[in-house]
């Protein structure tokens, strides 16, 4: 009787595996195998023998006319079953077509001896061999079959046969289909050779079948093999290798760019029938998932696109996989669909980086800020040390690309609480005219790695192939976290403003260097920032000068002057992390740095605060700065538009509180604040010696300088018998090994040295004769710069005490090297009795009556000279601050005030 059955594959010439029509549901079909009676074709060989001549063209011939056909077969015989697959002995026809007689005419297969009587039928047979051999055809080609190697094994030096052949495509027959998406292909070389490869369909996995007796397949795995041989095995396909399967890159492991073993079990590849990919197929039928790493081979043509469309069409048919699978919530495909009741989608303005994988937006419709995490990535751990410094240079990277700049900002979904992690947005961030993804920017540099989400895990980036993409090309160039390199974490910045005393180590340098490019690291208050200098690494705060702001809160329960949060948050949102240039004016007591802070070159922080009311102009530090006149002019401007701080700014009130500044009637000068440095502290019979700045005088003085040390350069001998007399004029050696200009106080004819005082200067010291020249007369007529001085309404102790030297030397650190102000509240011939005011003491922009001859007495290293300062009475406002400082050394029982109250036998 005859029956039919579909050609599964064929073994050899006179062998083929038949099959029945699958079931209902796509499963596989019983199998049998037919052996054609009386015909003998050439083997194909295995592993451990060789092909037989003409076995591959022998059953190609077979294969070619008949797998994927229905044929009609008769049995003759039954054979012993292998594996549980029946074996028959028997003829097949297919369209009418004898398959053995097709097989001797064309002289792919020979009679087998008969040791029956032939019949009419095997004479007709033995013809059709007869005439195969007279015309040379199949095997008895008289030439010969073509020399070719085959074979059976993987490639010996799998990576270099994979970089030699890499997305080329190469003809190929499937061979064997080992479940859904893992085929034996038998590559057709260019050269002629044959070469048996396995390949994982790129971009999918089914389910694994089982492969020993008593083992369980996965589920849908059977279907899922049974589709993909019904369509390619033994099917001419074209094959593209792309990957040995190590591609998952493990970033700052030891394995990291370790290279896979030189011959591979299986490669990564493509396998494009005629009509398709069967790996979209498979998807699209609910048999495959999705893998997300082969990302990296397939979504530069697109290919990981459509794979995961027909993954999705699956998803949505609940197909065979899927068929349990959960209903995703409608809302979360919706593009602009709000979550938590703010917009999915929204511009804004970069205004914070805090790691290499967050950032903070403004969003500029509801003007709120938002911390927001990049989708699908992770950045290097700053706490880790292997990483610390890809931390660093993730950070960098984002801070110039964005901080300050215009972004569109997409969020994919919130991730919500867990553990030590706060409920966060994650987000796709994209700037510049193109659009770019920061994130992929940052995994293509070797910055920052992918996250795996697990299987069906929806909450990911829109762009996940393309980051997937991105870090199997930074990891096969070795790129940052990639590279497997050791680099050390960065160094700690040296911290400039630490103490005063290390803040004036760095004065000078910095005056001398003028605008200095910075970074703004923080900010602390409306006019106070901690600033970084990457070329030095070094940091320090730096306190605008000129102005005042009102004091922020350092932490959520510290109550804010008013306008003091509203003045740090301007600052924070327009000069955070920003690029700047700062220059340095000089220091305060604290260690920070007074100066200036400009933005794009030109913008100066301090005029910006003031104009926008958030800061006011401390009027004696900002009349000596060169923009003082446009911080004058933005307060006047923020004052009428009654903006911010200056909301009730009442400016007739203001004129009549107004101070006068005319003579007191009872001998108070006039006001006159000055700027002055103090050039000499001396601690014998306590005085100093101040330079007036910001005069003509000065600047004649450096000038003088310069021509004075040319002039000294050339040897010129004093007279012979030079003897300089007291209250002259001369040139002197000071210890430094530089001349200067000098006045004689006293000279010893005997021991050669005279006693000097140096004029510009106000230095004293003892000088030898050898050291002293006539001073020439084109450098007498600028007056001496150095004015001697003493402390307005105060005194130290006396110099017998022990707290006379403490005096002194604090005295020495709260003035020297420091421009100060000063007004002068008494002359006493050429002596200034002088209030020194420290400009960057935050307590004089809020007290005018705050001074350093207050601060020494509240620290008992001074006592108001009752007896001594005769004009004391005409400064009642000073006396009583006076009087309110020493209460304050009294209470703490500072200085001189330690053992009790000595303040009246002081003055006896």
């Amino acid at each position: 009787m005859s029956l039919k059955a579909i050609v599964k594959s064929v073994i050899s010439g006179d062998s083929l595996v038949l099959r029945g029509r699958p079931g209902p549901q796509g499963q596989p079909p019983k199998e049998r195998v037919l052996h054609l009676a009386d015909l003998q074709a050439p083997r194909p060989g295995t592993s451990t023998r060789e092909d037989e001549p003409w076995a591959f063209e022998s059953r190609e011939y077979l294969r070619a006319l008949t797998v994927g056909k229905e044929i009609s077969f008769t049995t003759i015989h039954s054979l012993p079953s292998n594996d549980d697959v029946p074996r028959d002995l028997g003829s097949a026809e297919i369209g009418g077509v004898d398959l053995t007689s097709e097989l001797l005419r064309s002289g792919w297969a020979k009679l087998k001896e008969i040791k029956r009587e032939a019949s009419e039928e095997d004479l007709k047979k033995r013809a059709l061999e007869e005439e195969a051999k007279a015309a040379g055809r199949g095997i008895w080609n008289p030439h010969g079959q073509t020399a070719r190697a085959v074979h059976h094994t993987m490639p010996l030096d799998s990576q270099a046969f994979v970089a030699e052949w890499k997305g080329k495509p190469i003809d190929g027959i499937v061979e064997q289909v080992r479940d859904g998406t893992t085929l034996r292909i038998r590559l057709l070389m260019p050269d002629g050779d044959h070469q048996m490869v396995n390949i994982a369909l790129a971009g999918v996995k089914g389910g694994r079948v089982a492969s020993k007796p008593g083992e369980t397949s996965e589920q849908w795995a059977e279907e899922a093999r049974f589709f993909t041989e019904s369509r390619l095995l033994q099917r001419p396909v074209k094959v593209q290798i792309w990957s040995l399967p190590n591609a998952a890159p493990t970033p700052f492991q030891s394995t990291a760019n370790a290279s896979a073993p030189a011959s591979a079990s299986i490669f990564i590849g493509t396998v494009l029938h005629p009509a398709g990919n069967v790996a979209e197929h498979l998807l699209a039928n609910g048999l495959a998932r999705v893998v997300d790493w082969h990302a990296g081979m397939l979504s530069a043509s697109g290919g990981m696109e459509r794979l995961r469309a027909a993954e999705k069409s699956a998803k949505e048919k609940r197909l065979n996989l899927y068929a349990n699978a959960p209903v995703a919530a409608a809302a979360t495909g919706k593009v602009g669909a709000p979550i938590s009741g703010q917009s999915r989608e929204f511009d804004g303005t970069v205004t914070r980086v805090w790691t290499g994988d967050q950032i903070s937006v403004l969003d500029k419709e509801t003007g709120k800020e938002r911390r927001l995490q990049l989708s699908s990535t992770r950045g290097p751990k700053l706490a880790d040390q292997r990483q610390a410094a890809y931390a660093h240079e993730a950070r960098e990277f984002l801070r110039k690309k964005l901080i300050g700049k215009h972004v569109k900002v997409h969020i994919d979904f919130i991730r919500p609480k867990e553990g030590d992690f706060e409920e966060r947005e994650c987000a796709t961030i994209r700037y510049g005219n193109h659009g770019a993804n920061i994130a992929e920017q940052l995994v293509e540099r070797g910055l920052a790695s992918v996250v795996r989400h697990k299987r069906d895990d929806e909450d990911r980036s829109p762009d996940y192939d393309k980051l997937i993409a991105a870090e199997q090309n930074a990891a096969s160039e070795q790129k940052g976290i990639h590279s497997g390199k050791e680099v050390p974490a960065p160094k700690q910045p040296l911290n400039l403003s630490e103490t005063a005393t290390r803040a004036a180590q760095f004065l000078n340098g910095f005056k001398r260097l003028g605008r200095i490019p910075a970074v703004v690291e923080y900010v602390a208050s409306g006019s106070r920032f901690k600033i970084f200098l990457p070329k030095d690494n070094q940091t320090f705060t730096l306190v605008l000068g000129g102005i005042r702001a009102p004091r922020a809160p350092r932490s959520a329960h510290e109550k804010a002057e008013p306008f003091g949060s509203e003045s740090a948050e301007f600052s924070t949102r327009r000069y955070m992390q920003r690029d700047v240039e700062v220059e340095i004016d000089t220091t305060d007591k604290s260690g920070g740095f007074i100066g200036a802070l400009y933005l794009n070159k030109n913008e100066n922080a301090a005029v910006a605060l003031v104009k926008e009311g958030l800061a006011t102009v401390h009027a004696f530090s900002a009349e000596t700065l060169p923009y003082a006149r446009q911080l004058f002019d933005a307060e006047e401007e923020a004052k009428k538009a009654r903006l911010n701080i200056w909301a009730d700014y009442d400016e007739e009130a203001e004129k009549a509180a107004a101070p006068s500044e005319e003579v007191d009637d009872n001998g108070a000068l006039k006001t006159e604040y000055l700027d002055i440095i103090i050039s000499d502290v001396r601690t014998s019979n306590f005085g100093f010696s101040v330079q007036i700045l910001n005069t003509e005088g000065i600047a004649s003085l450096e000038k003088l300088m310069r021509d004075f040390a040319l002039h000294h350069k050339s040897p010129i001998a004093s007279p012979p018998g030079f003897v300089p007399k007291n209250g002259e004029l001369v040139s002197a050696k000071f210890s430094d090994g530089a001349w200067y200009r000098a006045k004689i106080r006293r000279s010893s004819p005997i021991k050669k040295e005279a006693e000097v005082t140096f004029i510009d200067y106000g230095n004293q010291d003892t000088v030898a004769f050898s050291n002293i020249r006539p001073l020439d007369q084109k450098f007498r007529s600028l007056p001496g710069q150095a004015h001697d001085a003493r402390l307005s309404f105060v005194k130290l102790p006396k110099p017998d005490s022990e707290y006379y030297f403490e005096a002194v030397e604090r005295f020495r650190s709260l003035v020297e090297g420091r421009k100060l102000v000063a007004n002068i509240d008494h002359r006493e011939g050429q002596l200034y009795h002088l209030r020194l005011i420290d400009p960057s003491d935050p307590a004089a922009a809020r007290d005018p009556l705050a001074c350093i001859n207050a601060d020494l007495v509240a620290e008992g290293l001074a006592s108001v000279d009752r007896k001594g300062c005769r004009y004391l009475q005409a400064y009642p406002q000073v006396v009583q601050k006076l009087r309110s400082s020493v209460s304050i050394a009294k209470r703490d029982r500072a200085g001189m005030f330690e053992f009790g109250d000595v303040e009246e036998s002081d003055n006896e």
